[in-house]
């Protein structure tokens, strides 16, 4: 049995009803919009973060209607935020399959991640969830943000530690530690234990980021490296690393591939090779390593149970993955 589904087995009930009420919450009277969406059901990922969301409220309580109605809303948002990102970043696939975009067309996708946002605001608004939507509303503010600061900082391939970090803070980790503030609210209603989950979250959401940048590089694993971090411009952290520890003909030499000449192959290698030289993979694996073990020790405060052992098998799981 694979780590993702013993630690499944925990909220298996849970995740079952889940299915059944995101469906309900997506259903709609127009056909198109019903077609779509029993499309985006059908295709759904591994629910990483409703199982934060069930996780962070059994480590307090029995799980309530507004744990239920808290992991839709992560989920509604979740989705909708994908479907605009596969727009703006002109994507045709989502996990292997064609995006919202690539089967309907821009107008469409964009009118789709609305109608999912606003279904979301509606389930908490019809329920009086809110300090949930309170939570999750902020984690939607900060994504956008996190977006458009990366779009206006790495035009000029220029960017430090401390912004690259702000962004992926804002852009993939606040959802994540959003799911572990609205799940421990929804049992505890406790200010405080609400906002350590959220910061256990963060931490989590940084590590899950910088595992993610580190696949660009492969690794035995996963077989060649892929490059497409390279080949679209982004900065991550290994390559930040590399740049901002190169002398100056370098790193001179390596902003000019990235900008001019990202898309040969041969220049993509040799960007990888050098960023493996630097140092820059064993850098960014162990400050993963450090945010992944700083969120471990946070959860150390409650009560050691099953849940909390749970929770940690999903922390160490998102940075241990294949894939």
């Amino acid at each position: 049995m694979s780590a993702s589904s013993s630690i499944q087995l925990l909220v298996k009930d849970e995740l079952q009803a889940f299915e059944e009420k995101f469906r309900q919450a997506v259903k709609s009277r127009v056909s198109l919009l019903d077609r779509i969406m029993q499309y985006i059901i059908k295709r759904k990922g591994k629910q990483v973060r409703p199982m934060f969301v069930f996780l962070s409220a059994k480590l307090f309580g029995p799980i309530t209607e507004s744990t239920h109605r808290a992991a839709a809303l992560v989920e509604l948002l979740h989705t909708a935020t994908l479907v605009h990102d596969d727009v703006v970043d002109e994507s045709m696939e989502r996990r292997g399959f064609f995006s919202i975009n690539a089967l309907w067309k821009n107008k469409i996708a964009v009118l789709v991640g609305d109608y999912l946002l606003s279904k979301g605001l509606l389930l908490s608004l019809k329920n009086d969830d809110f300090t949930t939507l309170k939570i999750l509303s902020e984690a939607v503010e900060k994504m956008s943000e996190g977006e458009l600061l990366q779009i206006e900082k790495t035009r000029k391939l220029n960017l430090s530690e401390e912004v690259y970090f702000e962004i992926i803070k804002n852009k993939t980790a606040s959802l994540l530690s959003s799911a572990c503030a609205a799940g421990t609210w929804s049992t505890t209603m406790d200010a405080e234990k609400t906002e350590q989950m959220k910061l256990f979250g963060e931490k989590a959401g940084i590590a899950f980021q910088i595992k993610d940048d580190l696949f660009d590089y492969g690794s035995a694993s996963i077989g060649k490296p892929t490059g497409n971090d390279i080949k679209e411009k982004k900065l991550t952290l290994p390559l930040i690393y590399t740049l901002n520890n190169a002398d100056a003909a370098k790193k001179k030499e390596l902003i000019y591939l990235l900008k001019n000449e990202n898309r040969q192959k041969k220049n993509v290698q040799y960007i990888i090779d050098e960023v493996i030289k630097a140092g820059g993979i064993t850098y960014a694996a162990e400050t993963m390593n450090r945010y992944r073990d700083e969120a471990i020790s946070i959860l150390h405060q409650f009560p050691q149970n099953e849940i909390r052992d749970g929770l940690e098998a999903l922390v160490r799981y998102t940075t241990d993955r294949k894939y």
